[in-house]
């Protein structure tokens, strides 16, 4: 099967959740990507567990690892470290996601390997960048509650909190793909390689999107609303008999929908809730009025009502209701790849689809070399 980055090498220092997302995604589309562990412990998330397969695999390791191939290299040893410098100077793309400096001092900067690979593609993966924060780490709980994420995460009444996923290094990881597929573009029009930089601070201002605006272009300085939306309503969490709805009324015609399912084709005509800027400025009356309705029968039935009805409503999976979902709607979420020992690892799929050259599973995450192995392979 063809693949979009075939002929792609990629060299990858980096660590963690951040540089290995953005290598995953390379490799899936065909990169072959050659990842430089510790010699003895390798990156940090093998030892970060539970949860660990049958095999005692940390199961946080195998999420951004697979398509990839591991080399031990102490880049402290003189002999490892020309390996390694032998190698960038064959990479197509190096990513790395050292402290600033550190790649430097060794020999592995950008200027140093460009100078005798002008076409490299050099990808650093940072903190706070390389100025004054440079010294600062980046550890994706830090970057979500200095960067903004956890003043607006969670109830108005209650305390900061963190997205359940280390959400800021997955966004980085995937403006890192998107910087070394342009830098990738331009080098076929040009030759010439270039630095890409991606920090993770910047990275989750720019996902803040319409909270972000709201403070740069309106003055506002956004807070905690729990699970509702700060420019729509009914967008949010509400009490069924049973249990939670989520709603998620987007529009007009929508809410005018919500209602006559309800039994309530009235309310879209209350001057209190008739567009949505109504209803944002009357949220609480519109949730008691809600609620009050909901109550009558439990969240399932109302979200089989109200998505036949095209209201955007569901209930709240858990993760393996998600899957199964996913499942059940024909989108393959889950794929096995088979291991050298005949066993599998099951991870969840990439999510870009390309009608000719689609994302491959070739390789299942790679176990650590130990040192013999390593020195044999180079």
């Amino acid at each position: 099967m063809a693949s979009a980055l075939g002929p792609l090498r990629v060299l990858d220092f980096s660590r963690v959740l951040a540089g290995p997302f953005a290598t995953m995604m390379l490799a899936d589309l065909g990169a072959t990507v050659t990842k430089i562990e510790r010699p003895g412990v390798g990156d940090d998330t093998r030892a970060w567990g539970p949860p660990h397969d049958a095999a005692g695999e940390a199961t946080y390791f195998q999420s951004v690892n697979r398509n990839k191939t591991s080399l031990s290299l102490d880049l402290a040893d003189p002999v490892d470290l020309a390996r390694a410098r032998e190698l960038a100077a064959a990479a197509d793309v190096v990513v790395e996601n050292f402290r600033p400096g550190v790649m430097d001092r060794l020999g592995l900067g950008f200027d140093d390997l460009s100078a005798t690979n002008p076409g490299l593609v050099y990808c650093s993966v940072t903190g706070f960048g390389r100025g004054a924060g440079a010294a600062l780490p980046g550890y994706d709980l830090l970057i979500q509650a200095l960067g903004g994420l956890m003043s607006i995460t969670g109830e108005p009444d209650g305390d900061p909190q963190k997205v359940g996923v280390a959400l800021v290094d997955v966004l980085a990881g995937l403006f890192s793909t998107v910087g070394i597929l342009a830098a990738l573009a331009h080098r076929t029009d040009t030759g010439r390689g270039q630095r890409v930089e991606v920090d993770l601070l910047s990275s989750l201002l720019a996902a803040l999107v319409n909270q972000g605006s709201g403070y740069t272009s309106g003055g506002s300085v956004p807070g905690r609303m729990g699970n509702q939306h700060p420019s729509i309503a009914p967008y949010e969490l509400l009490r069924c008999a049973d249990g939670d709805l989520v709603l998620a009324v987007g529009n007009d015609r929508q809410f005018v929908a919500l209602c006559a399912v309800l039994g309530r084709p009235d309310l879209a005509l209350d001057p209190r809730f008739a567009t949505n800027t109504d209803r944002v400025g009357h949220r609480a009356e519109l949730r008691t009025e809600l609620e009050r309705l909901l109550a009558a029968r439990p969240a399932a039935a109302w979200a089989a009502d109200l998505t036949a009805a095209r209201v955007p409503a569901g209930v709240v999976n858990d993760v393996a209701g998600a899957f199964r979902l996913a499942t059940e709607l024909g989108l393959r979420p889950v794929i096995d790849i088979p291991r050298e020992d005949g066993s599998t690892v099951s991870l969840t799929r990439n999510p870009i689809g390309l009608s000719l050259t689609p994302p491959s599973y070739r390789s299942a995450p790679p176990r650590l070399a130990d040192r013999e192995a390593a020195d044999t392979a180079t």
